[in-house]
């Protein structure tokens, strides 16, 4: 019998980084949503008021016989730029932190080595990693209209320009975890 695991990840827009994880073969869901702050249920408009504390978020199901935690997190590390603090590209504030909301102390530990790792080895040129690292208290999903919003805009302007170079670049650099049928 298969198991599945969940990983949390922020890294800058929901829509960009949901399009990404659901390119991979053992994804079963990818929810686009928010964690991390201090306001309970909160809406897409709080959230993007920076009061609230959260980050925009998605949370990963998948197959832990096709992939691995640290498979998510390499695909995490290639989708989005760490070393940005409190923003991606164009997307500025808290919100579009870089945070990994660990479920478990193993998640916690291997993401900690992987921090450490990713430092030793200069991956971002020398410059500083600013992923926290936090446990997840309450992940709230974001309104269905957030929900697959790569697949149901595909002409959608900022997703042309953000979020298609982060689905070609897991298809290029993981070719052989991405889905067949893509």
């Amino acid at each position: 019998m298969t198991e599945s695991a969940k990983a949390t990840f922020g890294g800058g827009c929901f829509w960009c980084t949901e399009a990404a994880f659901k390119e991979l073969d053992g994804v079963h869901e990818v929810t686009s949503g928010y964690a991390g702050g201090h306001v309970e249920d909160p809406t897409y408009e709080e959230v993007c008021s920076g009061d609230t504390g959260h980050a925009e978020v998605v949370q990963v199901e998948y197959d832990t016989d096709v992939l691995s935690y640290e498979d998510v997190l390499k695909v995490f590390f290639t989708v989005h730029d760490p070393t940005q603090l409190n923003r991606q590209g164009p997307d500025v504030g808290t919100q579009y932190r870089s945070a990994i909301f660990y479920h478990d102390d193993r998640q916690k530990e291997v993401a900690q080595q992987f921090l450490r790792e990713l430092d030793a080895e200069g991956a971002y040129d020398g410059d500083d990693i600013v992923t926290e690292v936090e446990p997840l208290e309450t992940f709230y999903e974001a309104e269905e209209y957030h929900q697959d919003y790569y697949e149901k805009n595909p002409n959608d302007q900022y997703c042309s320009i953000q979020a298609e170079p982060k689905v070609q670049k897991v298809r290029e650099k993981f070719g052989d975890k991405v889905k067949s049928s893509q």
